[in-house]
């Protein structure tokens, strides 16, 4: 999809692109198709890879869709849930009529790369680390955010290993030590922004900022068209910095889940 032209506007039609995008990004261990939905399971790591989503309408009805939904995430010993979009009200109706309670609201928020402009890229990129493969990246990942227990830790790196796009790992130095990760995957010329975390001592002194525009200007320098990342709509800190930088809200999200 070519965002050059494209009003910033949140159709289905730009809904369900970067729905695809962001799944493809990071990719569940086990994928089902069924009639228009996309049932997601990574054996209960995170909701954004054990939830359904949904991309069509279909043609079957949908109280019997969410039936065989149910049964699926039953079958496997985790909750169902599933991740609702602004295009996805009438199903949200239903879900919640059927006892399911909203959880994690979340904002899909774009920087058209062609609009950015820095006031000095290589002093952006100074103490910046770039690498196509993890390497030693999950290590301070795990440490300032990711999970501590062994297992989670595991099914991160399998998740993460599945995905087939181009990745992109991003470490920020400081005092010769990592002080923050993020990384990107780019579908059709649009790089998901995800994983970033700051060493929690080092907050509050601009280095989540030095990451997220490094990240763009390598991510300009690859040839992507567009960032886009999710943000959890409490995250105000979060969410004022990426305005700063220029990242404007599509649209919102949230987990419907089944108690």
């Amino acid at each position: 999809m070519n965002l050059k032209n494209e009003p910033l506007t949140p159709s289905p039609r730009l809904i369900c692109f970067f729905e695809k995008a962001s799944n493809e990004g990071f990719k569940a261990l086990e994928i089902k198709q069924y009639d228009g939905w996309e049932l997601r399971f990574s054996e209960g790591y995170t909701r954004r890879v054990n939830s359904v989503s949904v991309y069509e309408d279909g043609k079957l009805d949908v109280d019997e869709k969410i039936a065989y939904c149910e049964n699926e995430y039953r079958s496997r010993g985790v909750p169902c849930i599933f991740k609702i979009t602004d295009a996805d009200r009438e199903l949200a109706d239903k879900l919640l009529k059927r006892g399911y309670i909203i959880t994690a609201p979340t904002d899909l928020m774009i920087l058209k790369l062609d609009e950015y402009q820095s006031d000095d890229p290589e002093e952006v990129l100074k103490n910046v680390v770039f690498s196509a493969e993890p390497d030693d990246w999950y290590e301070p990942y795990f440490e300032f955010e990711g999970p501590k227990d062994a297992k989670n830790q595991e099914l991160c790196k399998r998740i993460n290993n599945s995905v087939t796009l181009d990745k992109l790992f991003v470490k920020v130095m400081h005092d010769g030590s990592t002080a923050a990760v993020a990384s990107t995957a780019t579908y059709e010329g649009h790089s998901l922004l995800h994983n970033v975390v700051v060493n929690r001592s080092l907050r509050g002194i601009g280095l989540g900022e030095k990451l997220c525009r490094a990240t763009i200007e390598k991510s300009k320098e690859l040839g992507a068209k567009c960032l886009y990342l999710q943000v959890l709509q409490e995250n105000q800190i979060a969410k004022k910095l990426y305005k700063k930088i220029g990242f404007v809200k599509l649209y919102e999200y949230c987990y419907l889940k089944k108690m």
